[in-house]
């Protein structure tokens, strides 16, 4: 995927990061948006509300920070260069797109990397992911605040059970536009077809695509369980997420400042990720209120066979970087 929206999208882009240049004032106040696409009836909302509440709290009112859910400031792309030409916005993001600038990136979203997702801790806390990092400021001028956020583990939505990669091969499946996602549903035999997140209820009702996949609170907040009842649980991907923003707008506030968006942007990582490994029984509860019948009869072992490649797909990739992910995990 390439973050670039062409004349007019560019104009737009500068146009809005003149008009939500930081409000300074004599105190040296800072106003920020923080933007997501998903609902604001997710995890991912109320975490953010922690971040919020917490750094408005220990700035004493030197900062403050307004929640934008739903696509309100524009899709992910969109927002993402809204940050990188200069605005005041706070973004969510992930390993996905962040392979966009900082190729290496990409193998953090890879198809079951880990079982436990509080493994991924040693990933942020390791020389690889502070290396990363360094790299995407000194690129591609993005701070990224945070990465620890688990959105939770993704799992399949359709008309039909889906026990082994048999089941998916010819089926046309919603993947967001990244290329992770692509080659792992090549390797289960899927059709992968790129859909924006606002788009996939209407993909699926009018049969565009056979089937979704998502974390079970994003799949309630869009409604997707309306178009299609079963939901079998692969959890082929442990996603995580995390904040970003503009690296000048970032370096240029105090800081104590800067110390303290970075602290909560990863307390916040951990609260979400509290959330999610507490309610996944009760967002199952929730679906199947609602009509959603589960498959947990699931061959994670032949899932797991069939993407194994995956990770050989990606020539730009450091040397080694795989390998090197799979020791600090292991250790």
């Amino acid at each position: 995927m390439t973050h670039q929206l062409g004349r007019f999208g560019r104009l737009v882009a500068a146009t809005a990061a003149i008009a939500l240049a930081p409000v300074l004032a004599a105190a040296q106040d800072y106003t920020f948006r923080l933007a997501h696409v998903t609902s604001d009836k997710e995890p991912l909302h109320q975490a953010m509300q922690e971040f919020v509440k917490n750094v408005e709290e220990r700035t004493e009112g030197r900062v403050a920070i307004e929640i934008f859910a739903n696509a309100q400031l524009g899709s992910n792309p969109e927002v993402f260069e809204q940050v990188r030409a200069g605005a005041p916005i706070i973004t969510i993001s992930d390993p996905g797109y962040l392979s966009d600038f900082v190729a290496d990136f990409g193998v953090l979203g890879g198809p079951y990397l880990m079982e436990d997702p509080r493994d991924f801790q040693k990933i942020v806390d390791s020389d690889l992911y502070a290396g990363l990092k360094d790299q995407l400021r000194n690129e591609s001028g993005l701070e990224l605040l945070s990465l620890n956020w688990l959105f939770g583990s993704r799992h399949m939505l359709s008309d039909k059970m889906i026990s082994s990669p048999a089941d998916t091969a010819g089926m046309t499946f919603r993947t967001p536009p990244n290329i992770m996602w692509v080659e792992t549903f090549n390797a289960m035999g899927a059709r992968p077809t790129q859909v924006a997140w606002g788009e996939v209820y209407s993909a699926l009702s009018a049969g565009v695509v056979e089937g979704a996949e998502a974390p079970l609170p994003s799949i309630y907040g869009a409604k997707l369980h309306e178009t299609k009842k079963v939901i079998s649980l692969t959890g082929h991907f442990k996603g995580f997420t995390g904040l970003m923003m503009n690296s000048d707008v970032f370096g240029a506030m105090p800081q104590d400042i800067q110390d303290i968006i970075n602290d909560e942007a990863v307390k916040a990582g951990g609260f979400m990720t509290d959330l999610m490994l507490g309610s996944e029984e009760e967002w199952i509860a929730k679906l199947e209120a609602e009509g959603v019948t589960f498959n947990r009869d699931v061959d994670i072992a032949a899932f797991q066979a069939a993407t194994a490649d995956v990770y050989t797909k990606f020539p730009d990739w450091s040397e080694g970087l795989y390998d090197q992910v799979r020791a600090i995990l292991d250790n």
